[in-house]
């Protein structure tokens, strides 16, 4: 099971391995408050792509592409999520606002597919 959820909220008993997401460190959180398996710099959208992409709801399904195909081209950056993710729970974290358009849920929706679900 993989899930997400954001950088903000507490660590739960149920989250398993936790991954952050995102290339840039989340503001306002010290890296010692943060429980967490790894943080994923790679697997994030390349800087590029964040910036163009910019949060903007009318770029989602664009993103959500060009997204994909940089994953497609680094697995090296999210096997171990996959790998964590066959063992037991785990959670994508991310900082975005926005819980419907960020980076997270698309690479969750990226590796759902991946492992066939």
């Amino acid at each position: 099971m993989i899930q997400i959820k954001r950088v903000y909220e507490p660590a739960a008993a149920g989250d398993g391995a936790r991954f952050l997401v995102e290339r840039l460190w989340p503001r306002g959180v010290k890296k010692t408050d943060l429980r967490l398996q790894a943080w994923l710099k790679e697997v994030g959208p390349s800087t590029e792509l964040r910036q163009w992409f910019s949060h903007d709801p009318e770029k989602w399904p664009e993103f959500q592409r060009r997204y994909r195909r940089e994953l497609e081209s680094r697995p090296q950056y999210w096997q171990p999520i996959v790998e964590a993710a066959r063992r037991g729970p785990v959670t994508l974290l991310y900082s975005s606002h926005d819980q419907e358009h960020n980076n997270a849920r698309a690479l969750l929706r990226f590796l759902q597919k991946q492992m066939g679900k």
